[in-house]
């Protein structure tokens, strides 16, 4: 091969490929589609048409080459056959540089593989003479080409321009044309050949020489053709397998918040990046015996940690910030929140020594901030705390919205109220999901503003001049002491504010401007004594009738600066939060045995949204998926009916459990799987060092009390030598139950002796055994199951 012949056999190529290449494509798009279809198609069937053209270049060089030896004459309608067909591959490569480049260089390299093909074929058939003729008259040909070249340029870029404004039918009729001629060419080639290879016709493939070998290439080339078409549909089928992982989802995942009121965390991710809303902790129950709090599991967070990308926190509750301190020193990441909400979080920082190991963000109303995939929109709302935000998040399938807690206040006692407007625009743009609160969903009606509270407060002042009023609220809740600030002021009474978490939420919302006190209204508790208490008023914690609050310890008579006398008034400024019930009533009756008067009728407005306040927010926002949190399992279930009733369909209000995974996208909305959740205890300095079993033994402690058992044994003849004592500690009262104890020692001794009489030296099996026998007995006797707790000493 010359150096001519060597530089013409890539453009040959070219030429031969492209009707082989518009037959393999015509199977991967629907057969009336045009050229300009086919070029536009998806680029993984463009990259599919390419690659199933390299081997049909061969085949079309192997026809060129029979048809150069049969006759000049028979090139020459070929070759204007082959003029129109050059358009397609250039206009291939524009639908993408990297395709075409690769395109470019797998046609230059089939071309020269090809053209060695040949020469090998050749010479085993003994052809190599005709092949060398072939390869002779293809250069004459390319040199008859060269010298018309301009008139053939310009006549391909004319045609090339009149086939792109054309229409459809005009290219179907052309690309119909097309393949007549291809046809005809064909023909011609299985005319001229000895024996003929009948292929597939939608496949577009001509026939071959008659040789078996050359038989069997055309077979081969005929089969990656199908091949590569069938490797598209194990593609698309693995994506819609991925979509069932949770894969391209968003991914809603709360780790609290729900079948309780309190421990609100709920984390979003989507592939590489989690962000978490809120992480609040929980009041411990009744059977919760000695812990102080309860905090979420984080265990699938601490999993994913390189995947956090920080808290946004919705405003600055104990139940939405409390986790915080704890949480971050296993998650190290920023915390996003608005100006009260970010104090307040600081200030437990500091009692914890983490401020300088903590980054913290204030975020404005209407700003938002990036985290990773997410874009995190701060929404003006309501709520018995300032700087309350609804949280907009921006996700890669779609909108979601967050509303915290939230009420509707159209006058607020400080601020602004709830922005509206902006959920309304979130709603035209189109809200994904929307996860509201659900804790007033089961109160019909609209929630009372907050000055209504004042109206309230003013008659109580002006009735009482005479008596010293004490008023119990929420110590978060600023705009509740403001107004009893504005009313003391008015009736000429100095403040005192007492109790932990007051003076801490006071002396933060005075540093930031959200709380007015005038100046001389507030006084120390130290400097109570030295007014008169009708012109006195005492702001104090203990609403929710927390046992160490200020205001349980007055009704108490265990507060060491106040003591409830009659001429007291006592106001509770709050509404019993589901489960602390029955301590509220306890203060209450110790109150109202000291004769103070007791006022907790209109004294407090909720902070929660109700039914027709959900109602607005579902009006505005139009979700296509309502997703209840906040509440327990009857607030959720309210507010699914609720979310029914405004539009949503019944499939798409999702009630879900605290650990599942919600997998999000445009269409669905489903739980595909479920992670580790739940609460931490916190009792003391101790963390999680409490569990379920040490729960279950102070419960029977509480229940049944216990019984310790001590004997002494000698060291190595185990010979009984002083015991068995019996201890009891909450079981029975020991001087009256002396002759129960006496038959218990008895039932004791009688088990040792039967040990020392087996000669069983184990220790653990002498207790197993001492338990057993004591445990049967008082039993029996009186119903009773005590711990028993046998100490054995060696002597």
């Amino acid at each position: 091969m010359n150096l001519e012949e060597k530089d013409n056999m890539p453009e040959v190529a070219a030429q031969t490929a492209a009707p082989e290449q518009t037959a393999v494509s015509g199977q991967t798009v629907a057969p009336e589609r045009t050229a300009a279809s086919v070029q536009t198609a998806a680029p993984e069937r463009a990259v599919v048409s390419e690659q199933a053209g390299a081997p049909e270049q061969a085949a079309g060089q192997a026809a060129a080459s029979d048809q150069a030896a049969a006759s000049d004459q028979a090139a020459a309608p070929e070759q204007q056959a082959k003029k129109p067909q050059n358009r397609r591959p250039a206009q291939r490569k524009s639908v993408s540089k990297e395709q075409g480049g690769r395109t470019a260089e797998t046609a230059d390299k089939d071309a020269s593989g090809s053209g060695r093909g040949q020469g090998q074929r050749g010479s085993r058939s003994g052809k190599s003479a005709q092949a060398s003729k072939t390869a002779k008259q293809a250069g004459q040909a390319k040199q008859q080409a060269a010298d018309g070249s301009g008139q053939a340029s310009a006549k391909a870029a004319q045609s090339a321009s009149k086939s792109a404004q054309t229409s459809s039918k005009a290219s179907q009729q052309k690309t119909a044309k097309t393949s007549q001629q291809d046809k005809a060419a064909k023909t011609s080639q299985q005319d001229k050949t000895a024996k003929t290879s009948r292929q597939d016709n939608r496949s577009g493939q001509g026939t071959a020489k008659a040789s078996r070998s050359q038989a069997k290439t055309a077979a081969a080339k005929a089969a990656p053709a199908s091949q590569d078409l069938k490797v598209l549909a194990p593609v698309r089928q693995a994506s819609r397998d991925s979509k069932k992982d949770g894969k391209g989802k968003l991914k809603i995942i709360p780790l609290g918040g729900l079948e309780q009121i309190g421990m609100n965390i709920t984390a979003f991710e989507y592939e590489d990046s989690i962000i978490i809303v809120d992480c609040g902790l929980a009041f411990p129950g009744d059977d919760m015996l000695g812990i102080d709090l309860v905090i979420p599991d984080v265990s699938y967070l601490k999993q994913n940690i390189d995947k956090v990308k920080g808290f946004v926190i919705t405003h600055g509750h104990e139940d939405h910030i409390g986790a915080l301190p704890y949480i971050l020193q296993q998650i190290n990441v920023p915390v996003y929140g608005t100006k009260l909400t970010i104090a307040l979080i600081e200030h437990k920082l500091e009692e914890h020594r983490l401020m300088k190991n903590t980054k913290r963000k204030v975020v404005k109303h209407g700003q938002s901030v990036n985290l990773g995939c997410f874009r995190v929109e701060f929404i003006k709302t309501n709520h018995s705390i300032q700087d309350a935000s609804a949280l907009a998040i921006f996700s890669p399938v779609g909108i979601v919205l967050h509303t915290g807690d939230f009420k509707i206040d159209y006058t607020p006692v400080f601020g602004d109220p709830i922005d509206l407007q902006r959920f309304a625009e979130l709603g035209k743009k189109g809200v994904l999901a929307l996860l509201a609160d659900s804790t007033n969903a089961t109160r019909p009606g609209f929630t009372m503003s907050e000055r209504t509270v004042g109206k309230t407060f003013d008659n109580i002042f002006s009735e009482h001049k005479n008596q010293r009023i004490i008023v119990a609220t929420f110590a978060s809740n600023v705009d509740r002491v403001q107004q009893v600030v504005n009313t003391a002021y008015k009736y000429g009474r100095k403040v005192v504010v007492e109790g932990r978490s007051m003076v801490t939420v006071m002396d933060i919302a005075s540093k930031l401007g959200y709380i007015n006190v005038p100046e001389g209204t507030l006084i120390d508790i130290e400097h109570l004594r030295n007014y008169p208490p009708e012109s006195t008023v005492l702001i104090t914690t203990g609403s929710q009738g927390e046992s160490m609050a200020a205001l349980s310890r007055m009704a108490s008579g265990i507060h060491k600066k106040v003591s409830i006398t009659p001429r007291d008034v006592v106001v509770l400024s709050s509404t019993p939060i589901p489960g602390n019930e029955k301590a509220v009533s306890n203060v209450v009756n110790e109150l109202s045995m000291k004769g103070a008067k007791i006022i907790n009728q209109d004294t407090h407005v909720s902070g929660h949204a109700c039914q027709e306040d959900l109602k607005l927010i579902y009006s505005l926002i139009h979700p296509k998926f309502a997703i209840p949190v906040h509440g327990e399992y009857r607030h959720r279930i309210a507010q699914k009916e609720l979310a029914e009733f405004m539009g949503v369909d019944k499939d798409n209000a999702v009630l879900v459990n605290s650990g599942d995974v919600v997998a999000l996208d445009g269409e669905t909305c489903e739980v595909i799987d479920h992670v580790t959740c739940g609460g931490i205890l916190v009792d003391g300095l101790g963390v999680g060092d409490v569990g379920n079993i040490v729960l279950r033994d102070r419960q029977n402690l509480a229940q049944n009390g216990i019984i310790v058992v001590v004997l002494t044994l000698e060291k190595h003849s185990n010979q009984l030598l002083a015991g068995p004592d019996i201890v009891s500690r909450g079981f029975v009262y020991v001087r009256e139950s002396e002759d129960l104890l006496e038959e218990a020692h008895s039932v004791v001794v009688n088990a040792v002796d039967d040990c020392m009489g087996r000669r069983v030296n184990d220790w653990g099996k002498i207790k197993n055994i001492i338990k057993d026998s004591l445990s049967d007995f008082l039993w029996k006797r009186m119903k009773r199951n005590p711990v028993i707790l046998p100490i054995i000493m060696e002597v």
